[in-house]
């Protein structure tokens, strides 16, 4: 997959084969499950979709982010994506949340600047795009119905 240098909103999937406890900078210590992690996040500055998870990919060896101290315990698996200039990982957290299966592992978890009880998310198995677009979709029917 290519990804552009565009602005966008994007999910990390990450596997983790640990069950250690980190450290997640002042938010606290988290207790690592073996399974996948869903991380939501966007990116809008310089360089995008291609710049943001191009830093994902890789564990930081300076973590600035809540996600960057989970990337030294995970390994990438995947990414989904939406090219635009507005963030909606904040939708999507709504979303996530109603996803058969998903937990909140950690609240607050990259979410000190929202009022979201987490971007990060859970599943014992590794999720499928199918049932999380269904709840987007559903989310943005009913966002669109209140107008």
């Amino acid at each position: 997959m290519v990804i552009e240098p565009k602005p966008g909103t994007y999910a990390l999937i990450l596997s983790c084969a640990s069950s250690a406890r980190i450290r997640v900078g002042r938010l606290g210590t988290m207790q690592l499950q073996r399974g996948y992690y869903v991380y939501l996040g966007s990116a809008l500055g310089p360089g995008g979709l291609r710049a943001r998870i191009a830093h994902h990919q890789e564990p930081s060896t300076r973590p600035h982010w809540h996600i960057d101290y989970l990337r030294a315990h995970t390994w990438f698996h995947s990414v989904w994506l939406n090219y635009d200039g507005r963030r909606h990982e904040h939708e999507w957290a709504r979303a996530m949340q109603k996803v058969k299966d998903a937990t909140i592992p950690f609240r607050g978890f990259g979410a000190s600047d929202c009022s979201c009880p987490s971007h990060l998310y859970f599943f014992k198995g590794c999720p499928t795009q199918i049932s999380f677009r269904a709840e987007c979709l559903f989310e943005a029917a009913a966002d669109e119905s209140l107008t």
